[in-house]
């Protein structure tokens, strides 16, 4: 979730407002690994902030905090650490990886959109099949 942020430091040298539902995701989904999925070892497997439901009152699911201040901390620092080391690892990954990086941002701009078997020719083969190419082709003059 944190590559197109890490992408964009490393090939624009700044940030943008583009990966804010990226880093969203991910500080949620950090967060229910902590919180509910017991997925931290720092916090073990416990599960934090009993859910209340009361969607029939025109509200959306409550958390209630049933844990200290300490413990709410302890959760945020844990949150913390998971987002920014997986950024981390992204942006080392994305920077190992530069030159599959740039070529999958020319055949995004070649075709908008690229499926699995595209992406994997980029990646394996340094850009498009014969066959990937020729099926693509196809695809998109039957389109039009």
């Amino acid at each position: 979730m944190m590559g197109g942020r890490a992408a964009e430091e490393i090939v624009l040298k700044q940030i943008t407002t583009g990966a804010g539902n990226d880093i969203e995701r991910a500080t949620e989904l950090a967060r229910k690994m902590v919180c509910e999925w017991g997925m931290s070892e720092r916090m073990g497997p416990l599960a934090f902030g009993k859910k209340e439901e009361q969607i029939f009152l025109g509200r959306e699911i409550a958390q209630h905090r049933d844990y200290s201040e300490l413990t709410a901390q302890a959760i945020d620092a844990e949150v913390n650490r998971l987002v920014i080391d997986n950024y981390v690892r992204a942006k080392d990954l994305l920077q190992r990886n530069l030159e599959k990086l740039y070529l999958l941002a020319e055949g995004l701009l070649e075709r908008e959109s690229l499926d699995s078997s595209e992406i994997d020719a980029i990646l394996n083969n340094g850009g498009f099949s014969e066959h990937v190419s020729s099926v693509t082709t196809e695809e998109h003059s039957l389109e039009r």
